[in-house]
């Protein structure tokens, strides 16, 4: 490519686009906006998806880390040691220790007519909790939908998740056992092994978390009675780290620290295992398949734009050729055009996606069943997307015009096919 076809080209193509209706060219870049925007949009929603699921088990129930028993243990070893010396890390902002049995639950047992009617009963887990420290460091008064939160002294009293009740159940799955007609007030029976009490429902929690809404809370003093833990065994610690602080490089220190071999620490994203990511990728693939019917309607739009154009100026391009205009600075008019469109319109999009969509989204997320889902998008995928964009429309502008300028000059000059 010598210099003059080049500046030819740019000549030629920028004419084009100036001299054409302002309409034509508004609605080509509008079409470049929507298909960059469908590109980012579709696996964005798909990823957010996903994504807010895993944010939402991070702030409703790991934190940014979490200390867990040893494999071998029943429970965290040295509870009270661990705990003060994660208290006492400046990295640490807050943490809630959780002390968790198995146990079997049971309601209406008081109305029940029939001895050899089913109780109404399942099994469940047991997190008994300091009410402040939980809400602190998870947020868990704000799940609460029906009654009131826990106080220290409620220790006659349980939070119980709504995806134990029937009452908030969309669907009764094959296999699953609910509660049935529990209500704020009412009274349920926990059985742990020989222990069997009964407690005040003071409130429901509801959480897209099942973690969180599968579980029923009670006062940690309760819990290590229950269990007889008196040196304070406790089965989970979740901790929220200050802002800037990297969760590896913290749960590294708590492992080699004189305490790694009394529990195992991990990330958030850790202790979620690969589920996430793994849908994620499958989410990741399935946005791209769909981006790419998009992809693929812009590039033949942009084609038939662009050959419509040369086969109306057939003529005009026959005299060009006859004047001494090298083909290639015709061709590079018309892949200049296809860029200016794919430039525009990546430009507009990415501006409308990173000031306006993705603020909106991640103030309104989207409300899933299972998950708050935003609009997860990166710089750098993004970026991605649109360098395959501005490849697919540079080669849109291209073939029409070569199969223009190789026709004959002369047969081209007169339109005879």
């Amino acid at each position: 490519m010598n210099k003059n076809s080049l500046r030819v080209g740019l000549f030629l193509g920028t004419r084009q686009i100036f001299r054409a209706s302002i309409w034509t060219n508004l609605l080509i870049i509008a079409v470049m906006v929507l298909t960059f925007l469908n590109l980012v949009f579709v696996s964005g929603v798909l990823l957010g998806l996903v994504e807010g699921s895993s944010m939402g088990v991070k702030q409703k129930y790991s934190g940014d880390m979490i200390v867990k028993p040893l494999e071998s243990k029943n429970f965290i070893q040295q509870t009270p040691r661990i705990a003060k010396y994660i208290k006492s890390l400046p990295e640490v902002e807050n943490f809630s220790v959780r002390y968790l049995s198995g146990a079997k639950i049971e309601a209406n047992y008081r109305t029940k007519s029939n001895p050899y009617d089913k109780n109404d009963s399942l099994n469940a887990t047991i997190a008994g909790i300091d009410p402040e420290d939980e809400n602190i460091t998870t947020g868990l008064r704000d799940s609460i939908v029906e009654g009131s939160y826990l106080d220290k002294s409620d220790v006659n009293s349980v939070l119980i998740g709504s995806r134990l009740l029937a009452e908030y159940s969309r669907v009764q799955e094959p296999g699953l056992t609910l509660l049935d007609n529990v209500k704020i007030g009412d009274k349920i029976r926990i059985s742990i092994e020989d222990f069997s009490k009964e407690y005040t429902v003071k409130g429901i929690i509801k959480s897209k978390v099942d973690l969180v809404s599968g579980r029923i809370f009670m006062v940690d003093s309760e819990v290590r009675k229950i269990l007889n833990r008196s040196d304070y065994g406790a089965n989970e610690i979740a901790i929220n780290l200050k802002a800037g602080t990297s969760e590896q490089l913290l749960t590294d220190h708590m492992e080699q620290s004189v305490y790694g071999d009394l529990a195992k620490y991990q990330t958030w994203e850790e202790s979620q295992g690969s589920f996430f990511k793994d849908i994620q990728l499958t989410f990741g693939i399935l946005g791209n398949v769909i981006g790419s019917i998009g992809l693929a309607v812009a590039t033949i739009t942009i084609f038939i734009v662009i050959y419509i154009n040369a086969i109306t100026r057939r003529k005009f391009i026959g005299i060009l050729k006859g004047i001494g205009i090298y083909p290639q600075a015709i061709e590079i008019s018309y892949v200049f055009q296809s860029l200016f469109y794919s430039i525009c319109g990546t430009t507009i999009g990415a501006f409308i996606l990173f000031k306006f969509l993705v603020p909106f989204f991640d103030k309104n997320p989207i409300d899933f069943p299972f998950s708050d889902g935003i609009l997860a998008v990166t710089f750098e995928s993004t970026m991605i997307r649109i360098f395959v964009l501005i490849c697919t429309t540079f080669l849109a502008g291209y073939f029409p015009a070569k199969l223009i300028t190789k026709q004959n000059t002369l047969d081209t000059i007169l339109d005879r096919n």
